[in-house]
Order: C-alpha cells, then sequence, then structure tokens
C-alpha cells in the first residue's frame, strides 16, 4: 500500500511527547515530513525525530512555547524554510489547570488563554499563509468542551469550547481555498502526565463506557485520517474518541 501522505508536510504542535509524539510518528508513518514543536523538553523531541528518522522518515524538532507569539510564527517559517512546504497542521499543545472558579489565580487563567486559544489561533492564522488546496487544519480540543464529569474543570473547557467554536468557523473561512478543519476531543487518554491506574483515573474509568482510558496511537489514528484524502469532505466536525465518557 502506498503512503497516504507521501510529499506532504505536516507541524505538529507540542510534539514532543505523549499525545503529540505518537502523532508526528504516525504522520511520518504515512508519508508526510514532519515537523514538531517543543517547549521544555529538547531530549524528547530530539528522540521523537531520532525514531522518525530510524523508520526512514524525516523530521524537526522547533524549541517554540505556544505562549509565544513570535515563537509560534518562527516556528511556521522554519517549516517552510526547512522542510519546503506546510500542508497539515495539528494543534495539540495544550495545557491544563484545574481549581474550583473562586480560586482560580489570573496567572493560570492567562497561560490557559495564551496556550490553549491564542496559540492555537498563532499557529492557524501563520499556517494558512502557507497551506494550499487540499491543506488541513486539525485540532486537539477536548470532551471537557461538551461534558465537564468532575468540578473544577470550568476555564479548562472554556479554553477548549472556543477551539470547537473556532473549527466551524475556520471551516467555513477556509472552505473556498480547498482547506478542511477538523477539531479531535479526546477523553482520558493514558500519556506520562495522565497516567491510567490511581485513584482519579479509576474515578473516570467508572464512567467510562469502555471502562478503560484510551491509547496515545487510537487518538493518532484519526489524526491519520483526517488529514489523508479520504476526509476530503469532513470539515467543521468536532469528533469525539473518549470510550464513551459522554455517551
Amino acid at each position: 500500500m502506498g503512503k497516504t501522505l507521501a510529499g506532504k508536510v505536516a507541524l505538529v504542535t507540542g510534539g514532543s511527547r505523549g499525545l503529540g509524539a505518537a502523532i508526528a510518528k504516525r504522520l511520518a508513518h504515512d508519508g508526510a515530513a514532519v515537523a514538531l514543536t517543543y517547549t521544555s523538553s529538547p531530549q524528547k523531541a530530539d528522540e521523537v525525530v531520532l525514531a522518525i528518522e530510524a523508520a526512514g522518515g524525516k523530521a524537526l524538532a522547533l524549541a517554540a512555547d505556544s505562549a509565544d507569539v513570535e515563537a509560534v510564527k518562527h516556528a511556521v517559517a522554519e517549516t517552510v524554510n526547512i522542510l519546503g512546504r506546510l500542508d497539515i497542521l495539528v494543534n495539540n499543545a495544550g495545557v491544563g489547570a484545574f481549581a474550583p472558579i473562586d480560586q482560580f489565580s489570573i496567572d493560570e487563567f492567562d497561560r490557559l488563554v495564551a496556550v490553549n486559544i491564542k496559540g492555537v489561533f498563532v499557529a492557524t492564522q501563520e499556517a494558512i499563509r502557507h497551506i494550499g488546496e487540499g491543506g488541513r487544519i486539525i485540532m486537539i480540543g477536548s470532551v471537557s468542551s461538551d461534558s465537564t464529569p468532575f468540578a473544577g474543570i470550568s476555564v479548562y473547557a472554556l479554553t477548549k469550547g472556543a477551539v470547537a467554536s473556532f473549527t466551524r468557523g475556520l471551516a467555513r473561512d477556509l472552505a473556498p481555498r480547498g482547506i478542511t478543519v477538523n477539531n479531535i476531543q479526546p477523553g482520558p487518554i493514558e500519556t506520562d502526565m495522565n497516567p491510567a491506574e490511581g485513584d482519579f483515573a479509576d474515578g473516570l474509568k467508572k464512567i467510562t463506557a469502555l471502562g478503560r482510558y484510551g491509547q496515545s496511537d487510537e487518538v493518532a489514528g484519526l489524526v491519520s485520517y483526517l488529514a489523508s484524502p479520504e476526509a476530503a469532505f469532513v470539515t467543521g466536525a468536532s469528533l469525539k474518541i473518549d470510550g464513551g465518557i459522554t455517551a
């Protein structure tokens, strides 16, 4: 079988670990050259690049905090300068903070908005200066924009709700240019920052229809589908991959 993304170039924000690393590796497996950004894990980013190259792919790691407007702009420009083009943007970088609303600090609020909303906007605005017909913009949102199964998640849900709304508006804006825009909404996914064991995880598994955490590779598979030619008629959608936690 041919590589469905052969000849394409993808940029994955926050691609050094966890879900972002799995996405970067899957897109490379499917034929894309991949740039990934990282904030504080250069070693992890290099490990992802080396794994992709060892499998015969092409990858590039770029330091860029998604809260830093100029750093994000530079990462998009460097992707195009070094890899030659840009076809796929995966807005994966995100941060979480959880607390009762009357205890939520302004600093934490500003950080969530800067990364989860402004960072997504800037990366998208810069990317569409280069993405052409057949391009893809894929958001990594959260089921929290639709469902909040525990207290203290309101501000995080606010930011992910903004991502879902932005997706719908962008789908209208960019459809005449042949660019699709979609939002993936994961539920509980096992990563080093979100282990599938422990009291918190056990509580979530009890209210998840499949009774387990998802795996990063499962989300990466959905990203790969949305990036592929097969998904050309899918745009403006928020697609849940949550094991039935919102069923």
